[in-house]
């Protein structure tokens, strides 16, 4: 998928959980299917994951995840994992590492669920991680789309795609700025964080991007939901003025633009066939 990430693998997984966690050594360990982008998955007994970068991972102890996710999951309608400890980097492996609670839930495409329910469920989940303290909190993803201009363009130039992309993009950028206070977000509501159970949306992974910012890069989810009725029924549960609605909307595009260029879908399918999804969602509103 990269062409500079490890392969990792349940030998290796195994190895590091028997020599820093060797309470853990009898429990099975599986690795999860399919893996994201950036991390590989594996889950260890029935009551932990373990999370190792395969790509560009922590290179300090410790981090936002860490001190933030444990006050957040009880403020929360949906469930999250919570970190438990942290391995350590060794020959074999370069960063740290980290186990967490195991969250129950199926990651399942978004045409195989109710996307009406999952726009009422994922608008609750925003509205309340919106109303967190943000006091002390650290930015997150959620910064000015003008920052994001100079990656844009460079995705835009090498990706073919139709010539309405960067009109689209200039009338995002054209969009008021939140002026706002910072609001806490997820920053990476991609249907592969969701899990599913009894076909509505129970819990959401992977915090990376977590943060407090411009709330418009929690909103994109509206397009990512593939209708454009879903999208309508996002924004009725979760009420958004014009200029974030805008934004959130650029941000929805942008991130079409950057994974169908970066991506093909051969090394990447899911997430190439996600995004070729919110593209068309985004450009069926074109004036």
């Amino acid at each position: 998928m990269h062409v500079d990430e490890l392969e990792i693998d349940e030998e290796l997984a195994r190895r590091l959980v028997a020599e820093q966690f060797p309470e853990w050594t009898d429990q099975p360990l599986e690795r999860i299917e399919a893996v994201g982008t950036d991390n590989a998955i594996f889950r260890l007994g029935n009551d932990l994951s373990v999370r190792l970068a395969r790509r560009s991972g922590p290179t300090q102890l410790g981090g936002k995840e860490f001190e933030w996710l444990p006050r957040l999951a009880p403020l929360l309608p949906l469930s999250i994992p919570v970190p438990v400890a942290q391995g350590r980097p060794t020959g074999e492996y370069p960063w740290f590492w980290d186990v967490y609670t195991w969250v129950e839930g199926e990651s399942v495409p978004v045409e195989e669920i109710d996307a009406i329910s999952a726009a009422h469920d994922l608008a609750a989940f925003v509205a309340a991680l919106q109303k967190v303290d943000s006091a002390s909190a650290p930015a997150g993803r959620g910064i000015p789309l003008a920052k994001r201009d100079e990656e844009i363009s460079y995705w835009l130039a090498r990706f073919a795609g139709d010539p309405r992309i960067a009109a689209e993009w200039d009338r995002a950028l054209r969009a008021p700025p939140w002026d706002g206070p910072p609001v806490w977000h997820h920053g990476d509501l991609d249907a592969r964080n969701w899990l599913v159970r009894d076909g509505r949306i129970s819990a959401v992974i992977d915090w990376a991007a977590m943060g407090v910012g411009d709330p418009a890069c929690d909103v994109m989810v509206a397009w990512k939901l593939h209708s454009s009725a879903a999208r309508d029924a996002f924004r009725e549960a979760l009420p958004t003025d014009d200029a974030t609605w805008q934004r959130a909307r650029g941000w929805a595009l942008s991130q079409a633009v950057a994974a169908l260029a970066y991506y093909t879908p051969e090394n990447n399918p899911i997430l190439y066939r996600e995004a070729e999804a919110w593209l068309d969602l985004v450009l069926s509103e074109s004036a």
